[in-house]
């Protein structure tokens, strides 16, 4: 079929596991702004959701880290964290190997991509869940961008993979939806942890929204890293995004919530 939705959201674990200690019309803007995102993800009816995010170390680690991955099981676990900690459920997460493979042949045409046939969800992909799929129904193919180890995958790498991403939900019958997670500024586990940069958030995301590619591709690690902090390198969850989709953004929801850790945002962007 094709493409039929794309989107970006945070995914910083303070937004379920301190969702009490935010001022309570950020926290239900930012609520409100996740259920928006919700309702129109399934107003496309998508048979499948690639959730493109950037996992902390839960399966890939320095011994071995591919810049980009892509899972090809039936199922999936999750979270990996302490429930109480996160306050998300665990949950068995329903896969598609066989979609899965169809779409990794189709990005392998482009993009060295690696797969994996087990994959511990952290909170990367669960709290976009806990958001986007409280009832545990979709069918969910989890991919990574290596946003944590050096050296990162360079940012028009991943803008290609989005590419590649498009190419294979055009190429199968199944009508697919994309949503990329990660922050934007954030500098998590740091003493400077709940630092975020409203500036530089809003100057990506006007980049974003408008699909300014020269403009979103123009950022350096060492520019991201001392403006936007460590967390900041997510951006190319949302860098992918915008190339698969190709078309304007909209931003739902976006303010810096310190107890959260993260600029806390929501947004979605027309597919052309």
């Amino acid at each position: 079929m094709s493409l039929v939705f794309a989107g970006v959201c945070s995914h910083a674990p303070g937004i379920t596991g301190r969702e009490d200690r935010a001022p309570k019309e950020l926290r239900d803007g930012l609520y409100a702004g996740y259920e928006r995102m919700r309702e129109d993800l399934w107003a496309t009816k998508p048979d499948a959701l690639i959730v493109l995010a950037a996992e902390h170390f839960a399966n890939f680690f320095m011994d071995n880290m591919p810049p980009f991955a892509l899972g090809m099981g039936d199922a999936y676990d999750g979270p990996i964290e302490d429930v109480d900690w996160l306050r998300i459920p665990k949950r068995t997460v329903r896969g598609d190997a066989a979609l899965s493979q169809k779409l990794i042949k189709q990005v392998l045409q482009t993009v060295d991509v690696a797969y994996c046939e087990e994959w511990k969800f952290d909170h990367g992909i669960m709290v976009p869940l806990h958001f986007l799929d409280p009832d545990n129904r979709l069918t969910i193919i989890p991919g990574n961008i290596n946003c944590q180890g050096p050296p990162l995958t360079p940012l028009h790498r991943a803008w290609a993979l989005g590419e590649a991403l498009r190419q294979a939900a055009d190429s199968v019958p199944q009508r697919i939806a994309l949503v990329g997670t990660g922050g934007i500024s954030h500098w998590p586990a740091t003493p400077d942890s709940g630092r975020i940069d409203e500036a530089w958030d809003r100057d990506f995301l006007d980049r974003w929204t408008r699909n300014d590619k020269a403009a979103l591709l123009s950022y350096t690690d060492e520019q991201t890293y001392a403006e936007a902090g460590q967390g900041g390198f997510e951006i190319r969850t949302f860098i992918a995004t915008a190339a698969a989709a190709g078309g304007q953004g909209k931003v739902g929801f976006y303010a810096p919530i310190p107890i959260y850790a993260v600029g806390c945002t929501t947004a979605t962007m027309e597919i052309a």
